[in-house]
């Protein structure tokens, strides 16, 4: 079944492919403008664009009911306007960088374990090697599906050795993480799906129950996991390099100098994170 969605605002697809397009496990052709999702249940989609960043029209190959068309629409940010935001930020010192990146969504993790697992395996790596052991751990332990690659079960995870993990480059500590947090998912002591309709406080008081999230990766999977709109992680390095050359400063601004612009950021802290990121990418 094939899904055509018209949206009555603007869209650029072209800077969610270019941001998609970052992580080398994410199937996609940016010249054919098409993107494939893999879905927790392993069924896998095909996003395409057909129309302009003023009158974007997508189609949605692959659906089989009314719910996983809401599902894609939420992840890619089809099922509400962006123009508020933009009007937002219109009266806002932020307004320049908006005008540029107009039209670009949130778009959300297709997974919400591979979201955590992404975000432990990422910490306190440069990028590039983030990526490398990321691909090593959905090779090694993923599959293929119609040529997607599919994060591995958290059932299969959980009974995975430290030593499994030590192989691929992991950190001893990183392996505990990763077998333990997915031991957690397996068995039910953590539902993501029912923990996604808690408040934010509320998930971030889970999450860092345990061992290897913390409140980084509490708030990853709360801006890329669910597309919260109102986070800004203030200790952000990139984040704050982006604020120096916007504003033309000497040193990065401190935390208190940041969140002086939160409440006229507001409600919407979390598209100023993604602008000011992209302004650096």
């Amino acid at each position: 079944m094939a899904e055509t969605i018209h949206l009555d605002f603007p869209y650029n697809f072209e800077r969610v492919l270019d941001r998609l397009s970052m992580d080398p496990l994410i199937s996609l052709n940016k010249e054919k403008r098409y993107v494939m999702v893999p879905t927790e249940e392993r069924k896998i989609y095909k996003v395409q664009a057909f129309g302009t960043t003023d009158e974007p029209v997508f189609k949605i190959i692959g659906l089989e009911d009314d719910k996983e068309i809401q599902k894609i629409k939420e992840i890619f940010h089809f099922d509400r306007s962006l123009e508020p935001i933009h009007e937002h930020f219109a009266k806002t010192n932020l307004a320049l960088l908006f005008e540029e990146h107009r039209g670009t969504p949130i778009i959300r993790e297709f997974s919400l374990y591979a979201t955590l697992m992404k975000s432990i395996i990422h910490q306190q790596l440069n990028l590039s090697f983030a990526h490398t052991l990321t691909e090593r751990f959905v090779h090694t332990f993923g599959e293929q599906v119609e040529g997607v690659w599919v994060y591995p079960d958290p059932f299969a995870v959980g009974e995975l050795q430290v030593e499994d993990l030590r192989k691929l480059q992991f950190s001893t500590r990183k392996a505990e993480y990763v077998i333990g947090v997915s031991k957690a998912i397996a068995n039910g002591e953590l539902d993501l799906e029912s923990l996604s309709y808690q408040d934010d406080e509320t998930i971030i008081e889970t999450l860092v129950k345990y061992r290897g999230i913390g409140p980084w990766t509490a708030g990853s999977f709360l801006l890329f996991g669910l597309g919260r709109p109102n986070l800004f992680p203030l200790a952000d390095i990139g984040l704050q390099n982006a604020l120096k050359k916007i504003w033309g400063t000497a040193d990065k601004p401190k935390a208190a100098e940041i969140s002086s612009h939160f409440p006229e950021w507001s409600p919407y802290l979390s598209y100023a994170s993604l602008y000011l990121w992209r302004s650096i990418e």
